[in-house]
């Protein structure tokens, strides 16, 4: 079971439809359940929680694809808006272990998990709230 936490859901839904009919595609990180308030999951089940926006304009990843700013294998799942309906894994799409896809009209009810083959992944949105002094859950832009 996969678990992702109800604020970056929103977040994700808000920035996939403010980005429409665009597509957008966001690296996404996990926090152990032990640093979290309000779960009663095991202290290592790992539960997304944040992301890393690369920066507009940023010409090097223009030209390579490459997010130098988002720390390498710290980011096991990957988000992929979909504007044009297609709520499935798609050759098009970044691949991370597990990639969250979403539709319009930009609900919960338009949001699945797949793994890197795109099979269809049970997962939970949790209540979860992160440490009051922990960075994580802004967004990242390199600034």
């Amino acid at each position: 079971m996969i678990h992702i936490s109800r604020g970056l859901v929103e977040t994700l839904l808000r920035l996939a439809s403010e980005s429409d009919p665009d597509s957008t595609t966001i690296p996404l990180a996990v926090t152990q359940a032990r640093d979290l308030t309000g779960t009663d999951l095991p202290e290592e089940t790992p539960v997304f929680t944040h992301f890393y926006m690369p920066s507009k304009g940023d010409a090097l990843n223009a030209v390579f694809g490459v997010d130098l700013k988002t720390p390498a294998a710290q980011t096991p799942g990957i988000f992929v808006s979909h504007p044009l309906g297609e709520l499935k894994v798609t050759k098009y799409d970044d691949l991370r272990e597990f990639v969250f896809i979403a539709v319009p009209p930009w609900t919960t009810d338009s949001f699945k998990a797949f793994d890197r083959k795109g099979t269809i992944q049970e997962f939970s949105i949790v209540d979860v709230e992160l440490p009051e002094d922990s960075h994580l859950g802004e967004s990242f832009d390199g600034e």
